[in-house]
């Protein structure tokens, strides 16, 4: 529920979750305590012209990995930094059973970077998917939740069945760049070889070397996508 509904009735039998600190909102009809929205880093100016990392020298136009990589996708934006108390968050919500929480971050999202989405002008929203026995352990795929929130938010339609997850990868974050490109290789195809739209905004939670967009945008560009676009609750800081 948005923060300026103020009346709630579910979350009079279940009240809602603070995203930051995890306990029930000091305010029932927001969706974070406001104390915690200030211990969250959001992205500002300046940030990276293509990924979205924010930058620490303001002449700067890409942070140092957009410098020396070339990327698949075209350009992203996320609402915050991957920092200590975005990372507690993330973790409730992907393994604590927060499903809630992607209300809050689908709004902060688009109060961040709904000019970039007007630029844009993506015809769908497309997360990125879990391999089958993952999700089935989990319950949920967290980008798709995300996906959904924003799609009923903006407007743009959500197709989460044209990529597919073919290969069960191991997590990113245990592995180094160069092992990061190998795990996913060909993990990604397109359901019956279709892309159902030319200018697609994937959708994820956590934006860190772009390994995973860049495999899923190469994959969605050789079936037919022009342009490839993403959004994610965080990224990490640029060099």
């Amino acid at each position: 529920m948005s923060r300026w509904n103020k009346f709630d009735p579910v979350g009079l039998l279940f009240p809602r979750r603070c995203p930051v600190c995890h306990e029930v909102v000091e305010d029932s009809g927001e969706l974070a305590c406001d104390i915690c929205r200030t211990r969250l880093v959001r992205v500002r100016d300046p940030f990276c012209g293509k990924c979205g990392k924010p930058l620490a020298v303001e002449e700067q136009e890409y942070c140092g990995d957009c410098m020396r990589k070339k990327h698949a996708y075209d350009r992203g934006r996320a609402a915050f930094v991957y920092e200590e108390w975005m990372r507690r968050s993330i973790a409730q919500y992907k393994y604590g059973g927060r499903r809630e929480y992607a209300e809050f971050y689908a709004e902060e999202i688009l109060l961040a970077c709904a000019r970039e989405m007007i630029r844009w002008k993506a015809e769908v929203l497309v997360p990125i998917p879990l391999h089958p026995s993952r999700q089935r352990k989990r319950g949920y795929n967290q980008a798709e939740l995300l996906a959904a929130k924003l799609a009923k938010k903006s407007g743009i339609p959500m197709d989460a069945d044209c990529l597919i997850r073919t290969k069960r990868t191991r997590a990113q974050k245990e592995l180094s760049d160069r092992n990061r490109l190998e795990n996913l290789k060909n993990a990604f195809s397109v359901q019956e070889k279709k892309v159902p739209c030319k200018r697609i905004i994937l959708v994820d939670d956590i934006y860190t070397t772009g390994s995973t967009m860049d495999e899923a945008a190469r994959v969605l560009k050789e079936n037919g996508a022009e342009f490839i676009y993403f959004l994610c609750i965080s990224v990490g800081r640029g060099s």
